[in-house]
């Protein structure tokens, strides 16, 4: 592959007053080799942000239609998106809020144009842009599923197999991999949004992305119950009889792999992880706890059901460290290596 043929991610930089901005300029000191790394953001901002951590990087804007360089360290692209308003490390401004969105709003179009063969994605604050006018906002997943016009996406976080080696918390061998059955919702909102139809279109997606974007020839899927000891057989609740014992059953129909409904409290053992390819939980913080104390700061958030890779850090905007120059780059360089394999695997 020469270097003009290599895939482009368009990479947003999140919440500017956050750390995102400084992760991508860190990140850009040892820029892959094998994609075309394109920031989304202002270009002025990188720059300052490089000069208040210390970080030696070039930051270069591109004109409409330019085609992105051959990737070198310390050089970052930027596809140009102006500030609305000054900004300072760690004091968010409600009317930046407009300034993230123009950002997503680039990385879509270059993905749906061709222009950028998946997205990375620096995080962002809810809060400011619900606060700044955009009530019906619950993040990347949600917008990303609307932009694109899909019915259902997945939530899917992956650790990075790398760490297992090295970590005495976890006794597996490859990457953890949990995805949500449902994601931004009260909990008291999540028991209603468990629905047949929800859950089959979710492990259809699963599957089918699994083989696709992670090659596993047959996948195999843990799927949690809702309730505490997933129900006790219609004690603690009737969710699992009702709804996920009967849709797991058509779908094994289908010839997909489920064990299920498990209970949440036993699922994440060895003994039960050992054979499994990924784990369906049923809300946020059933799942995601677990897959964060494994592999926090070096997994990658997956959005599975777009046209497209997704990736994205697994933490927030730090809006405490912004500035300071120890935010740490690991996530963002997961989620970048990421992408670059799913593209590749999907090509």
């Amino acid at each position: 592959m020469s270097d003009t043929d290599l895939p482009v991610l368009a990479l947003t930089t999140g919440e500017p007053a956050g750390i995102g901005p400084e992760l991508a300029v860190v990140m850009a000191r040892d820029m892959p080799t094998s994609a075309r790394v394109v920031a989304v953001g202002d270009p002025a901002l990188l720059e300052d942000r490089a000069r208040a951590v210390g970080c030696d990087v070039t930051v270069l804007a591109l004109a409409p239609g330019e085609t992105p360089p051959v990737p070198r360290a310390g050089v970052l692209p930027v596809w140009p998106v102006a500030l609305r308003a000054p900004c300072r490390p760690g004091e968010l401004e409600a009317r930046n809020a407009a300034y993230v969105l123009e950002t997503l709003g680039r990385a879509v179009a270059a993905c749906q144009a061709g222009e950028a063969a998946g997205m990375v994605t620096a995080p962002l604050h809810k809060g400011v842009i619900i606060e700044a006018g955009h009530a019906d906002f619950r993040g990347h997943t949600e917008y990303l599923r609307d932009a694109c016009g899909v019915d259902e996406v997945v939530m899917m976080l992956a650790t990075d197999p790398a760490l297992h080696a090295m970590s005495s918390t976890w006794h597996g061998e490859t990457a953890l991999r949990v995805a949500l059955a449902t994601t931004h919702l009260p909990l008291r909102e999540v028991g209603d949004a468990v629905t047949g139809p929800r859950l089959t279109r979710i492990l259809r997606i699963l599957d089918a992305e699994l083989r696709h974007r992670f090659g596993v020839l047959s996948p195999r899927i843990l799927v949690c119950g809702l309730n505490p000891h997933a129900g006790e057989g219609g004690h603690l609740g009737r969710e699992e009889l009702d709804v996920i014992i009967p849709t797991l059953e058509a779908l094994r129909a289908e010839g997909l792999t489920l064990d299920g409904p498990l209970p949440a409290d036993t699922l994440f053992t060895p003994h039960h992880l050992a054979r499994a390819d990924a784990v369906l939980a049923m809300y946020h913080d059933q799942g995601l706890p677990v897959l964060k104390y494994a592999g926090f700061g070096r997994a990658a958030n997956i959005t599975l059901g777009l046209p497209w890779v997704r990736t994205s850090v697994d933490h927030g905007t730090a809006l405490d460290l912004a500035g300071c120059g120890s935010a740490d780059p690991g996530s963002l360089i997961t989620a970048v290596s990421l992408a670059i394999e799913m593209v590749q695997r999907g090509a």
